[in-house]
């Protein structure tokens, strides 16, 4: 058995380039536009002025779109490079959309690549992949929310057509997407997992009402940006914009969420590494009651357990990622696994941002520092892709299935009752020795 943590030579050059970049041409990205030009904005003529030389070099380097295969002009990353990649770029708001790899487009190629037909890959995927258009994922409901047995937005075949009726809700960047893949009941009277389809529907399909754009936190309540509620009325798509096969719009969700919740998780560590250097930037600038922040043991506490915090979940989630590529993408091998990287994701965000956050007093919940944005992300992390609890569940049965009842009155590991089998066990070894003698 072989266990190694070394990284090739020739992708950590490929890492190092990244950081350095990331740094040095995406980052100012950030500051320069703060949160007022979305990267999603494929409209916004300066940005994108800016944006397209630098998914240039991107591109020379062989690292656009690493997580779809080659022949569609990706890079055909494993799980494991894509976690080290994600990493890096989880600094940086706008780093995924230089490296062709944001969320929800990312996930979004993913299912036109695996389940597109070459009519859907050259009308939709093709742009994606181009970076010159966004998308939007749709699958929660406002009743219902992620919990599939509740929804209700259905699509119903007449003729060549889809007809779309109901609501879906928290569509994330619809005003800026040319179409959205849509999860839908197409057929009610068997259980949702095998009645579910996906489906393709432009943004501009007659009947699609967009009821308002919601706002994370105290944010902008304009309709120029935000998490879609939208109303379909009828909405018409042709028959061919169905995914895959009718009913397996579970197993399709699979192959987006999967991956998704790794390429979350690796950015939450990249995130919080980078929370932890502000801290530290922190604590070694400043004094109080005579000495640095840094030399108070509370702060060295919270400064140790930041470390461990991201040291455990980094190495967590890139096992996730490594066993992902073991297995060969299938996921229901390791789904308790994945659910354990969604389920740490919050909780690592929420204490090590926090920690950087209170060590930087009142300066620390400003807009001028990126702290309080940051800690923002740890309830989304905890909700996005399901509420963690429901990630609980799934890790909780699977741990439970490779256990079993004891039937004996007290547990098997009950020391008076595995006494006398130890004792006969070891005098028998005793005896044994003895008679070699």
């Amino acid at each position: 058995m072989a266990i190694d943590f070394a990284i090739e030579p020739e992708f950590q050059e490929k890492l190092d380039w990244i950081e350095s970049f990331v740094k040095a041409e995406v980052e100012p990205l950030d500051l320069f536009f703060r949160g007022e030009v979305s990267p999603f904005d494929k409209s916004h003529e300066v940005a994108q002025g800016l944006v397209r030389p630098l998914q240039e070099k991107v591109r020379e380097q062989g690292l656009w779109a690493c997580h779809i295969g080659p022949e569609l002009g990706g890079g055909g990353y494993g799980q494991v490079r894509l976690a080290l990649m994600n990493e890096l770029l989880g600094r940086s708001s706008w780093a995924p959309s230089v490296f062709g790899c944001q969320a929800p487009d990312s996930g979004n190629a993913e299912v036109l690549a695996h389940y597109g037909t070459e009519e859907q890959k050259e009308r939709y995927l093709a742009p994606l992949l181009r970076g010159e258009i966004s998308t939007t994922y749709a699958m929660t409901e406002p009743q219902a929310g992620s919990d599939p047995g509740q929804f209700t937005c259905s699509a119903v075949r007449d003729g060549d057509e889809w007809v779309i009726n109901g609501e879906k809700w928290f569509a994330s960047n619809f005003v800026y997407a040319e179409f959205m893949i849509v999860m839908l009941v197409t057929n009610p009277d068997v259980p949702i997992y095998k009645g579910s389809s996906m489906m393709l529907v432009p943004k501009d399909a007659p009947g699609l009402e967009l009821v308002r754009n919601v706002h994370l936190g105290s944010g902008s309540s304009g309709d120029d940006a935000g998490h879609a509620y939208l109303r379909f009325n009828d909405v018409r798509v042709p028959a061919d914009h169905l995914l895959g096969d009718e009913g397996t719009g579970f197993k399709i969700a699979q192959t987006r969420l999967g991956g998704g919740r790794v390429h979350h998780g690796m950015r939450s560590v990249g995130m919080a590494q980078r929370a932890l250097d502000m801290m530290c930037e922190r604590v070694l600038s400043r004094e109080t009651k005579g000495s640095l922040i840094a030399d108070k043991q509370s702060i060295q506490h919270w400064v140790a357990d930041s470390w461990v915090q991201i040291q455990q979940f980094r190495l967590q989630v890139l096992h996730t990622a490594w066993l992902i590529d073991k297995e060969a993408g299938d996921y229901a091998k390791i789904r308790q696994h994945v659910a354990g990287v969604k389920v740490a994701t919050p909780k690592v965000l929420l204490d090590v941002v926090y920690r950087a956050l209170h060590a930087h007093g009142s300066l620390g919940m400003t807009n001028e520092m990126p702290l309080i944005g940051m800690w923002m992300a740890a309830p989304v992390m905890g909700i996005a892709d399901g509420p963690t609890e429901v990630h609980k569940d799934t890790i909780a049965k699977t741990v439970l299935k490779q256990y079993r009842p004891y039937e004996g009155l007290f547990p098997s590991q009950h020391i008076p009752s595995r006494m006398p089998a130890a004792r006969a066990h070891v005098e028998a070894r005793i005896e044994n020795e003895i008679a070699n003698l």
